[in-house]
């Protein structure tokens, strides 16, 4: 079906100046936008995706990007040559966007309300009543839950995909002719990402809005867009209907994204293989405190008596929602947060022991977090980071044997030796990541957490932290915890699964069973919403 065109990008390039050096991000790209229409753009990080989408609203820095060549025509204007009174008319009013981390792209310091009533005030000029009649109907509209309660509140008191909503909220407050959604369920559960995206077809159908979607998830892709254009290193490599493109991909690039999901099985490890690490009716309450002497009056039961054994060359995957309690789960067994219940590692317990006492175990108990950004300290070089613990651990060692070391561990992770005197910002989230792993490899543990170690990372990237990881695993005979919501990656990578609810484990068993055959309706529901994002409302109805 013919569309009329809404935005139509042509030779759009967009280049960088920093440093006396240019760089050429996004190079003579084109592509349209039909009203109506759900078009999307993707590939990897680095390709050009969110810089193309920022280009439309003229939203990237300006000095140091520019546009060398290209036009975007919006209802045959020329954006790039407009006005600033013209693009903060269309910004909001006509064109809005959607950002992918809502805890960073709202304003902590301003209620909700006033957040999503600014919008109103700037381009519809109502006021008082007005604007919170319409707010509340917003709300009410994308999903919020008892909405009246939540105009007083501030992003930190919103669930991750509540903020999600309000920022889309936010976006359509104006009913605006395209929504950008840049990224807008990567940092999200497997069932809130598909009720997010339901919600934004909803909306999409009855506002008769286009949008244009920007993600590396071709799942969302397959099932939300009508047509594709695929980008790689600032280029569009094929474009096309989707379902044409998915079943008969001609460029190799592609095919590539197609294959690069998490594939394989874990590692097979032995029955009988000594256990690492064991807990029994583990419990970790935080306790809530009111009134003027702060008595405790209740606790939240962030894990409720989970009982978990991990052996030698295992991998046990803990999955859940938000707030189920798996990262706490994890912390504790590492003794780095309090617990009540026995903890045991290599047959002896350690709950009980002291900071002091459990600096020598730490060596083989490791850990790696979900944002390879924030685990790294910018100050420090890659040296500094992963010398860290071997100045504790080893503080016999003499600088050139650290520095050896790390550069054992950097080379078993497939990084050179030569990234050991830079610094984070230099390398991708995926080199990253393996920066994050060598940190942990170079003490030799026995022991791993790991903490949503591929949730921030494009799909192919993931498949190799993934293929890393069980290279890893079977080579040292490792015992890990992996917790996740990226059911995908947890087949790939886990022998043995437990699923957390509310801090309760509901379902556990080997992973193979756990996939074909799931017994609690939660379990069925995270099923559903990650191989089937159609099946939204199943985990609510689990609930």
């Amino acid at each position: 079906m013919s569309r009329e065109v809404l935005i139509n990008v042509k030779n759009l390039s967009v280049a960088f100046r920093a440093g006396g050096v240019t760089t050429t991000a996004v190079k003579g790209v084109s592509f349209r936008i039909g009203k109506g229409e759900t078009v999307a753009l993707v590939g990897e990080s680095g390709s050009g995706k969110s810089v193309s989408a920022l280009s439309i609203l003229k939203l990237l820095p300006y000095p140091p990007a520019s546009h060398p060549t290209g036009e975007i025509f919006f209802e045959g204007r020329d954006l790039l040559k407009a006005s600033e009174a013209e693009l903060k008319r269309i910004r909001g009013g006509r064109i809005s966007m959607i950002f992918q981390e809502p805890m960073t792209s709202l304003n902590p310091l301003h209620s909700i309300e006033r957040q999503v009533g600014e919008m109103l005030k700037l381009h519809r000029g109502l006021s008082g009543a007005a604007v919170r009649a319409r707010v509340l109907e917003l709300l009410s509209k994308v999903g919020i839950p008892e909405p009246e309660k939540r105009l007083d509140a501030f992003p930190h008191q919103l669930s991750g995909g509540q903020r999600q909503r309000v920022m889309i909220a936010m976006a359509l407050a104006n009913e605006p002719d395209l929504l950008i959604a840049d990224e807008p369920t990567t940092a999200l559960d497997v069932t809130i990402q598909a009720q997010i995206l339901e919600l934004l077809r909803d909306l999409q159908r009855e506002m008769g809005m286009a949008m244009l979607l920007i993600t590396h998830d071709l799942g969302i892709v397959r099932r939300m867009a009508e047509r594709v254009y695929v980008m790689q290193s600032g280029s569009i490599v094929e474009e096309g209907p989707t379902e044409a493109l998915f079943t008969a991909p001609r460029h190799a690039y592609t095919r590539h994204l197609l294959a690069a999901e998490p594939k394989g099985q874990p590692p097979p490890f032995k029955a009988d293989a000594p256990v690492i690490a064991e807990t029994t009716d583990l419990k970790v309450w935080f306790p809530i405190k009111r009134g003027f002497f702060q008595r405790t009056v209740d606790h939240v039961k962030a894990v409720d008596g989970v009982s978990v054994r991990i052996l030698a060359g295992q991998t046990v995957g803990v999955v859940g929602e938000s707030g189920s309690g798996k990262t706490t789960l994890g912390l504790a067994i590492l003794r780095l947060i309090s617990s009540q219940g026995p903890i045991v590692y290599l047959g002896k317990r350690i709950d009980g022991l002291s900071s002091k006492e459990m600096r020598p175990l730490r060596r083989d108990m490791q850990v790696v977090f979900q944002d390879p950004y924030g685990s790294l300290s910018p100050r420090l070089s890659i040296f500094g980071i992963i010398e860290e613990g071997l100045l504790i651990q080893k503080p016999e060692w003499t600088e050139e044997e650290r520095r050896a070391q790390a550069a054992r561990a950097l080379k078993e992770v497939g990084l050179d030796v030569s990234a050991l005197d830079r610094y984070p910002h230099e390398f991708s989230g995926g080199q990253r990541q393996r920066i994050a792993i060598a940190r942990a490899m170079a003490l030799e543990p026995k022991f791993i957490v790991l903490d949503e170690p591929t949730s921030a990372l494009d799909m192919s990237v993931q498949a190799q932290i993934v293929n890393l990881l069980r290279e890893l695993q079977a080579k040292r005979d490792l015992a890990y915890v992996f917790i996740s919501h990226d059911l995908r990656v947890v087949r790939a990578l886990c022998n043995y699964v437990i699923v957390m609810r509310n801090g309760r484990a509901v379902e556990e068993g080997p992973a193979e069973e756990i996939f074909t055959a799931p017994k609690a309706d939660y379990t069925k529901a995270l099923l559903a919403a990650a191989f089937d994002i159609k099946a939204t409302h199943r985990a609510e109805a689990a609930g």
